[in-house]
C-alpha cells in the first residue's frame, strides 16, 4: 500500500511541475504567434528540382 501513496504524490508532483512550466511559457508569450499557422499552409517544405 506504500507504494500507492508513492505513486499517487509522484504523479501529482510531476502534473504540477509541467502545469507550472507551462503557465511560465504561457505568460511570456511563446504562444503568442497568431500568424505563423495561416501563413504556412502556403510555404513549400520542399525545393522543386
Amino acid at each position: 500500500m506504500d507504494i500507492i501513496i508513492i505513486m499517487i504524490l509522484s504523479s501529482i508532483s510531476l502534473g504540477a511541475f509541467f502545469l507550472i512550466f507551462f503557465l511560465i511559457g504561457l505568460y511570456s508569450g511563446q504562444f503568442d504567434d497568431y500568424e505563423s499557422h495561416s501563413i504556412r499552409i502556403f510555404i513549400d517544405d520542399f525545393e522543386k528540382n
